[in-house]
Parts: structure tokens; C-alpha cells; sequence
């Protein structure tokens, strides 16, 4: 449940603070009330998440001189003005400096809650806006995985532990989860950095080519084979290998990569010379290969050999309170590569950001970043009407997204502990797992993100 918008309300008339106060609080917002000025700057500061309500006769500081030391503390953060009649060519001159809005008194209550409102929606853009820019500002310093969920940290931290103790890693995640990125920083932070990190997708090569990418060749090894090529093994000695979408490399590969991981050398293409290599590997995958069902045609050894460490990157839907960070980035990088400002956040945009499922996770997000940076987005994208718009669901529908909701907050409170979460949300363990199976829900997304080897 979202916190209520901060109202700051001063008022030296104590009878009228108190009224305007309880009308406030009746529309849902959380007032602050204060009988001074100076009393009132204390509370306000440039991360102020709210508005100020003030009336402007006022002894020492009027509302005035308040709404001038606001703007000054911050030009975007909304001043309404409560007016006598004598007041209205003081309150005009002080819109056209920037306060928000005025109003005559005697008012009605719903006047003046409407404009409070008004005041707090256009703060609430503004200040996303600026975790936008805030954002850009991270990706300036190259902070590695933005996010500031606890996933995320407990996902950087674990990183840290096992950049420099050169295991192989097996890296889990869905289609664009970042796998790259979390492989790449393991190199990064390991005393290997100064080494290669060589990158191989094992779906993107056919079988007749990836034995020789992976192992390297001599001349004549094959037809076409015509010098000595370092294969990316070798290649990667001293540094990192990383290998993508492990799972699609072929049968016979996999009985040849497992040699190489058992006896730390590699033997290429057309000779039975064998070279030592210093070599760690960090391998992704896009399935479960610990399960069965999903492992396929990959081979158990190799998966135990690779499963020294596991981690485990969440999907962007489980982490939704990093989206805003991350769009920033993204759109910052953008507006760099097309040479454009970054526009506004309107609601509608934050709407679908807050509500998309990203079954693409953080690369569909970056691309959608792109189309908004160039002006794009919402003419191919669903789901972009504002928040009243989800009442066209039916009944069932909302049900069902609140129970998945229910069932991810309970999972990520308990780190995916199954025991846990069955006893918190006090349904039989069939049902439980049920439920996850029918709303797409991967359990192992809320891992505490590493699994040592047994």
C-alpha cells in the first residue's frame, strides 16, 4: 500500500489550521500543521515528496517570504496559496513567479483538496523524473547492476565474494536478465581482469563450427582449415570464458569440454598435443539444467562440474522497484546514442512501467527506453493507459493478479523458503506449488542467489 502524500499546512489562525487540516487528511493525504513559517522550513527540504499549503498573512515570515526561501530550496516543489480578497494581486504576482496555485477564502473543501491534488501528482512526476537523472548520473560513474532492491544487493554482494576465488560459475536467469553483464563483472572484479574475458554463445554457432571456436584448430584439420587458429580456451587462459546459453551446445562438445574443465588443458582441432591453460569459466543458462525435466539433452556431469557456485539473477518483474533506476539509465544512454533529450515521465509511461509483466526483462526494457527516447513508445506498445484503465478486468482477472502479487511478496519475504512461505500464507504445499505453476512464478528467483556445490 502506497504512503499517504505529505501536506505541509501553515496557518497562524489555529481554529482554521485545525479545520483545513481535518478536510485534508479527509481526502486521504498526511498533513503536517504549523502556526509559523519558520517552524514549517524546518520540515521541508528539497526531497520534500508533498506539497505546502500556506496562507500568506502571516506574522514574522508571511506566506510570502515562505514560498520565496522555497523556491530558492527548490523551484519544482509546490506552494498553494490561501488568499483573503485583499490578498489576490500578491497571490497573482506570486503564480507568476511559480507558486502552484492560489485560493480565495472563504473556500470550499473540495476546492482546495482538488488543487492539493493536482500539486501532488505534478510533484510525484517531478521527482521521478529526477531518479531518472539521478539514475543517469549512476551510469556515469559506471555503477555495476543498478538496483536497489534486496535482491540486488544481496546479487552484488555475492559477486564480490566470488569474484577472486576463481571457481566456474554457473550463471541462471531468463532471456535478458543481464547474465552477460553479472559474468562480465565477475571478470571485472577478479585479480583476472587484467586478462581477456572472451564471450561464446553456444546456441549461435552450429555444431560443425563451435568445436572449433571453442578448442582452436591446426592447419589441415578439417577442409578450409587452412592455418592455425587459437581457439576462444586458449584464448581465455589468464582470463575469463564465458559460455552463453551453455545448455545449447551439442552432445559431443560437451564430453570434450568436460575433459578441458577436469584437466585444466586443451588439446585443438588436428593434433594430440595437449596445452595447459589457466582457465575459469563462467557458463549461463536460461533453464534449470539442476532439473531434470529442463536439463534435456545437457549432459549431469558437466552440469555438476560447472555447479561449483550458482547464481541465480531475478527477473525484472520481481524486482519492480528497480525499473525507474534502470529506465533512467537506459534512456540516458539513449539519448546519448541518438543525440536527443530525454523527455518527460508522463503517467501513462510510468503506468506501463510499474505494469508491464517485461517477459523480456531488463533488454526489453532498455528497448523500450529507446523508443521513448526517440518518441516511439505507445505506438506499439500495450498497456499504457492510466492506472483507472485496469477496472476493464473482470473480477477473476483482478483476483488473479492480486493472488500472484500475494504469493511474490510472501516468497520474497521468506528468500523463497518453501516452509516458510506455506506456513505464512497457510495453504497445503500441492496448492502452493500449483498456484506458482499456474501464475508463471519461479521459486528459485528468490534465492538468496548462491548454492555451493555438494
Amino acid at each position: 500500500m502506497n504512503n499517504p502524500t505529505p501536506v505541509v499546512l501553515v496557518d497562524d489562525d489555529a481554529d482554521l489550521l485545525k479545520a483545513t487540516a481535518q478536510t485534508i487528511e479527509l481526502a486521504g493525504f498526511s498533513v503536517s500543521r504549523f502556526s509559523r513559517a519558520s517552524d514549517a522550513l524546518v520540515r521541508i527540504d528539497d526531497g520534500f515528496a508533498g506539497v505546502v499549503v500556506s496562507d500568506i498573512r502571516m506574522p514574522e515570515i508571511d506566506g510570502l517570504q515562505l514560498f520565496d526561501r522555497i523556491r530558492k530550496l527548490d523551484p519544482d516543489l509546490p506552494v498553494i496559496l490561501m488568499t483573503g480578497h485583499g490578498d489576490i494581486p500578491m497571490a497573482v504576482k506570486a503564480m507568476q513567479d511559480g507558486a502552484y496555485d492560489f485560493i480565495t477564502k472563504p473556500f470550499a473543501a473540495d476546492r482546495l483538496v482538488q488543487a492539493i491534488r493536482r500539486a501532488a501528482e505534478k510533484r510525484r512526476l517531478i521527482l521521478e523524473n529526477r531518479t531518472l537523472r539521478d539514475a543517469a548520473e549512476l551510469a556515469r560513474d559506471n555503477l555495476p547492476l543498478i538496483g536497489q532492491t534486496a535482491a540486488m544487493e544481496r546479487l552484488r554482494r555475492t559477486l564480490r565474494q566470488i569474484a577472486d576465488t576463481d571457481v566456474d560459475v554457473l550463471v541462471t536467469g531468463e532471456t535478458g536478465s543481464g547474465k552477460e553483464v553479472v559474468a562480465n563483472l565477475i571478470h571485472r572484479w577478479s585479480r583476472r581482469s587484467k586478462g581477456s574475458f572472451v564471450a561464446l554463445n553456444c546456441g549461435a554457432l552450429p555444431e560443425t563450427i563451435i568445436e572449433s571456436e571453442l578448442f582452436g584448430h591446426e592447419p589441415g584439420a578439417f577442409t578450409g582449415a587452412q592455418k592455425k587458429r587459437v581457439g576462444r580456451i586458449e584464448y581465455s587462459s589468464g582470463g575469463t570464458l564465458f559460455l552463453d546459453e551453455i545448455e545449447s551446445m551439442p552432445p559431443a562438445t560437451q564430453i570434450h569440454m568436460l575433459r578441458v574443465l577436469e584437466a585444466r588443458e586443451v588439446a585443438p582441432l588436428g593434433t594430440n598435443e595437449t596445452r595447459p591453460i589457466d582457465l575459469r569459466v563462467v557458463a549461463a543458462a536460461k533453464v534449470d539444467l539442476g532439473d531434470p525435466s529442463q536439463r534435456g539433452a545437457f549432459r549431469e556431469d558437466l552440469y555438476y562440474r560447472l555447479n561449483v557456485v550458482t547464481i541465480s539473477i531475478p527477473p525484472l518483474r520481481e524486482r519492480r522497484d528497480d525499473i525507474l533506476l534502470l529506465f533512467g539509465f537506459f534512456c540516458e544512454r539513449a539519448a546519448k546514442r541518438f543525440n536527443r533529450q530525454t523527455p518527460a515521465l508522463s503517467s501513462s509511461i510510468r503506468h506501463h512501467l510499474e505494469t508491464h509483466h517485461w517477459p523480456g526483462n531488463v533488454r526489453e526494457l532498455s528497448h523500450f527506453a529507446e523508443r521513448f527516447v526517440l518518441g516511439l513508445a505507445g505506438e506499439d506498445d500495450r498497456a499504457m493507459a492510466p492506472p483507472q484503465a485496469t477496472t476493464t478486468l473482470t473480477l477473476p482477472q483482478r483476483l488473479n493478479q492480486h493472488e500472484a502479487e500475494i504469493l511474490r511478496e510472501t516468497l520474497a519475504s521468506n528468500a523463497g523458503d518453501v516452509r516458510r512461505t506455506i506456513e505464512a500464507l497457510g495453504i497445503p504445499r500441492k496448492t502452493f506449488y500449483d498456484k506458482l505453476q499456474r501464475h508463471g512464478i519461479e521459486r528459485a528467483s528468490f534465492h538468496q542467489g548462491i548454492k555451493p556445490d555438494r
